[in-house]
């Protein structure tokens, strides 16, 4: 990779933002963003020459790396041939990333809505269970990011959704954490049966014949990295079942070799009746996403219309990215490296780090999607920085990550370790020592 700094240019683009772009979720008045000049593999930078080892997978969705060449090749020979075409014509790109994508979910999956990306995926979800079941509620976790439009955001659990909640019918409900547990339970065993048992209590109290669906994250990505015990979601899929109600699992950041599989789900004994997934498919080179669909949702829609569409509904610049990825990770065994790599590397490593640092309470997670839940004092389990906030310990963390070279993925008191599917050995080694260094420094704020 090259890289020519130009502070010069770094300053006109950030004066560029600063007077044009409004950014999400942020106060306008003091943002300072990093500018970035390039990227590479696992590896982004900015015009002062700088490198910084891509721990974040930006938004946990550059499941392919920066600039994968063949992605990027298929985009550019899609353009030269067909930059757009209305979602109501059918065109090659489009039905050969349906395909690949419905080739890897379960059997009886064989249709696939394209949307822009996970939000909307999730919106278009919900309502195709509304419309199937001819129910309104939607039941959801507390711990949840399902997007920002309407009913996605609703649907979150987490502080986002407080300043923007319109839709209605979303009920939320506790799910699995063993680490924070709702129900004082001491083993996996016990906070997957009291879990499943309040969730069968929820179902009850809300009437069974008003839900739709329960909407799940197949692993819990913003919100913690909560991977569910043994059984838990087997049992929520009997729950749908007994009660008639759909089970859709959002794979918008678990999916697509994050956790070492294609799918999350694949890690677990589940079948969702509809699959949401985005980032990964195509690593966000193109904005995408969608819904897969059971044969027996899909049916509903095969003599009643589909009250739902986007103007750019399987565009083809996005499916020609998505059969470039899903082709190269096949060929160059991505799900495979991201497996490997959370086994033999990144799990022992981070557990190891654990063992050093006391500020390091809880580390979880499965292939290249880990979390480390922070603390103030082991003890109490007191986190490191609020819920819904931050602290001068988390802020402590970026800003010596950033300094040696690593960006991080934070979110209240936990890092998420999350690279690149396609980061090496030796990239993930390099990070867990830039940590080892963070944390030596990140310590001082333990006070058990």
């Amino acid at each position: 990779m090259t890289v020519n700094p130009d502070p010069a240019e770094g300053r006109r683009v950030h004066d560029l933002d600063r007077a044009h772009v409004f950014h999400s979720w942020s106060a306008q008045g003091s943002l300072d963003p990093m500018v970035v000049a390039g990227a590479e593999g696992s590896y982004v930078w900015d015009y002062d020459g700088k490198r910084y080892l891509d721990f974040s997978s930006q938004l946990v969705n550059v499941n392919i790396g920066h600039q994968h060449p063949k992605v990027v090749a298929a985009i550019q020979e899609q353009a030269g041939r067909l930059s757009t075409i209305a979602p109501q014509h059918a065109n090659d790109m489009r039905g050969e990333a349906a395909r690949r994508i419905s080739d890897l979910a379960p059997a009886r999956h064989n249709k696939v809505f394209f949307t822009n990306g996970g939000a909307d995926a999730n919106e278009n979800a919900i309502r195709m269970a509304r419309l199937h079941t001819g129910r309104d509620k939607v039941l959801t976790f507390y711990r949840s990011y399902h997007g920002n439009t309407g009913a996605a955001i609703t649907s979150t659990g987490d502080p986002r959704r407080w300043p923007n909640e319109y839709a209605t019918g979303h009920v939320h409900f506790f799910g699995p954490y063993l680490y924070r547990s709702a129900f004082w339970a001491t083993t996996e065993e016990e906070e997957c049966a009291r879990a499943l048992d309040h969730l069968e209590q929820v179902i009850t109290f809300e009437g069974p014949a008003t839900i739709a669906a329960i909407l799940i994250e197949t692993i819990v990505g913003t919100a913690g990295i909560l991977v569910p015990p043994p059984g838990y979601l087997a049992g929520v899929r009997a729950l749908a079942d007994k009660y008639g109600i759909v089970l859709i699992l959002d794979e918008v950041m678990a999916g697509f070799g994050r956790t070492g599989k294609w799918f999350a789900f694949d890690n677990f004994d589940v079948v969702p009746d509809l699959i949401t997934w985005a980032k990964g498919s195509n690593s966000g080179y193109v904005p995408v996403g969608g819904v897969v669909l059971s044969d027996e949702i899909a049916a509903t829609f095969d003599d009643r219309v589909f009250p739902g569409g986007l103007t750019y509904s399987g565009h083809p610049l996005a499916a020609a990215s998505i059969v470039a990825s899903i082709d190269a990770m096949r060929e160059e065994g991505v799900i495979e490296n991201a497996a490997r790599i959370g086994k033999e590397i990144l799990e022992p490593g981070l557990r190891e780090l654990a063992e050093r640092h006391p500020v390091i309470g809880e580390v979880r997670g499965l292939g290249v999607f880990w979390a480390l839940d922070l603390v103030t004092d082991r003890a109490t389990r007191e986190p490191l920085a609020p819920y819904g906030g931050s602290s001068p310990a988390m802020a402590a963390l970026v800003a010596e990550s950033k300094k040696r070279g690593l960006l991080p993925f934070t979110n209240y008191n936990r890092l998420h370790v999350v690279p690149p599917c396609t980061v090496s050995d030796a990239e993930a080694k390099d990070g867990l020592a830039i940590l080892d260094e963070v944390f030596a420094v990140v310590d001082s704020h333990y006070t058990g």
